[in-house]
């Protein structure tokens, strides 16, 4: 039994956009061992995708454990090199599927490009090498916890880079004006989000029991996205998971427009916001794209797909 390694060392959206390639992996080498090179609190999502044997926990390039034995084949999942490339060759693999990049000619791939969307740039760099990829095989079965909050609306105000991060006042509002539509509103974050997670909800008018930034793991928060109405956040990990569960969502996108790194076309429970103009998505201040989109912008996406859910609940209700 030959084993495959994938490397994708990055952030909970950087593994979800990676799902219909590792898939197309599994199924191309059934019978292979499949290694995900990533960061160990991924492993709950993983193990979602039904196609990860096992999880080499990875923090990042330049650190990569090298495995027991050569991979017959290394996939650089990560990034455009090199050093994601040198990281690969140095597991010393028997074959390598990579993007080309200059700084190491030897070695072959199609060339990066950066209008593509995230998804179709891993399922293309499969297909240039022989194995095919389905775009769209994003869906992951709900996690077997239970949400702490089944059926809340989920407002995400986080973001890994100021550059994406709406303001908390506005998150604030939106929570607020869907908390008096008589759901529940939870806000959800890591632990260095906790701050800023209490600052929407008092802002809000929510109960502090509503805040569960900071108290749930991957796992957790996972549960939490699948079993919700509504997600409401910016161009994060959190909107990429509404895709994978089906839950409807409402994603601010600024400066990187939802044609790079947002939900599928053809999917109506996700609605992709976005004023238009793009910029630097690692810079210190939000973008002034994103902030074009107002409260007024998100609600009046947001009610319509609680609505829908209502209906749902009460078909569900009378057919139960």
């Amino acid at each position: 039994m030959a084993v495959i390694l994938a490397l994708r060392a990055l952030g909970l959206g950087d593994l979800l956009t990676a799902v219909p390639a590792v898939r197309a992996l599994r199924r191309a080498a059934p019978r292979d061992r499949l290694v995900l090179a990533a960061p160990a609190p991924l492993a709950p999502l993983a193990e979602l995708t039904g196609a990860v044997d096992e999880l080499l926990p990875a923090r990042g390039l330049g650190a990569l454990p090298r495995p027991a034995e050569p991979p017959g084949l290394a996939v650089n999942l990560h990034g455009s090199g090199p050093e994601s490339i040198t990281d690969l060759l140095g597991t010393r693999p028997a074959r390598l599927i990579t993007h080309r990049h200059p700084g190491l000619p030897d070695v072959p791939g199609p060339p990066w490009r950066e209008d593509l969307h995230e998804v179709d740039r891993w399922c293309r760099l499969l297909e240039w090498h022989g194995i095919p990829a389905d775009p769209g095989d994003l869906s992951l079965p709900a996690p077997a916890e239970p949400s702490p909050a089944p059926g809340a609306v989920v407002v995400h105000p986080g973001a890994a880079y100021p550059a994406r991060r709406w303001p908390a006042e506005r998150f604030a509002a939106v929570a607020r004006a869907l908390a008096g539509t008589g759901r529940r509103v939870v806000v959800t974050g890591d632990a260095g989000e906790r701050r800023l997670a209490e600052e929407v909800a008092g802002r809000a008018g929510l109960p502090a029991d509503d805040v569960l930034a900071g108290h749930t793991g991957v796992a957790g928060l996972a549960a939490v996205v699948a079993g919700a109405a509504l997600v409401v956040c910016g161009d994060t990990g959190v909107g990429h998971l509404a895709t994978a569960f089906g839950t409807p969502s409402v994603l601010l996108f600024g400066p990187t427009p939802p044609e790079r790194w947002g939900p599928p076309s053809g999917r109506p429970q996700h609605v992709a916001l976005w004023a238009g103009g793009t910029g630097d998505p690692f810079a210190a201040h939000p973008d002034p794209g994103l902030l074009r989109l107002t409260e007024a912008d998100v609600l009046a996406a947001a009610r319509p797909l609680l609505g829908r859910t209502r209906e749902r609940d009460k078909d569900g209700a009378r057919h139960a």
